[in-house]
């Protein structure tokens, strides 16, 4: 008869950091984010981490798509084969390697759609904070300005001061915007305080 043995050294493996690239699909500018996210994150807690960088506001539904298999916060009228998979019980881990495509949809009726592609899967580096933002480019649309086609016609007006809704889209979201603008430190901040 043999025993078999297990040792508990106490020390747990670390987790793995994925980075990952977001793009805001269909945008003109072009809208994207850089982050580094521990493995272990729930779909769940990614969700508030991209409402975060990406500048939402978290006012809407949303959903991710991986490989055909949609992942939400279930709902009692959620029935059928093609229901959901709670996203609360899903790590980055368990869904995703290096090299795969996840889309991340909010807002159904503006359809926000992003792709976050997972670019490296790394070792943590000591004294890191995690999540954390690389770099990034182009402001987040307004909330519920209509998707990628609103957006359009938003810039357009916002942009020419003797456009006929250039003074109603001033008004509506409160004077200027500038669709280049991005302020990393400001997630990164954003980040810290949460964490």
């Amino acid at each position: 008869m043999h025993t078999i043995c297990i040792v508990e050294t106490g020390k747990k493996a670390p987790v793995e950091i994925y980075q990952i690239k977001i793009a805001l699909m269909g945008s003109k500018p072009a809208v994207w984010r850089r982050i580094l996210i521990s493995g272990d994150t729930t779909l769940a807690r990614l969700h508030d981490i991209l409402q975060v960088v990406m500048g939402w506001t978290n006012a809407h539904l949303h959903r991710f798509i991986v490989k055909g298999q949609t992942y939400a916060i279930p709902d009692r009228g959620d029935i059928g084969p093609r229901k959901p998979k709670d996203e609360r019980k899903f790590t980055l881990r368990d869904i995703a390697q290096e090299g795969s495509r996840l889309v991340y949809e909010y807002d159904f009726g503006d359809n926000w759609q992003h792709g976050l592609d997972v670019e490296a899967i790394l070792p943590p580096e000591e004294g890191m904070q995690y999540p954390a933002c690389l770099e990034g480019a182009g402001a987040c649309p307004p909330e519920d300005v209509g998707g990628i086609s609103g957006y359009e016609h938003f810039l357009e007006a916002m942009g020419d001061p003797k456009h006929p809704e250039h003074q109603n889209c001033r008004d509506w979201i409160g004077g200027t915007f500038d669709p280049q603008k991005f302020n990393l430190t400001q997630v990164n901040k954003i980040f810290r305080n949460i964490a």
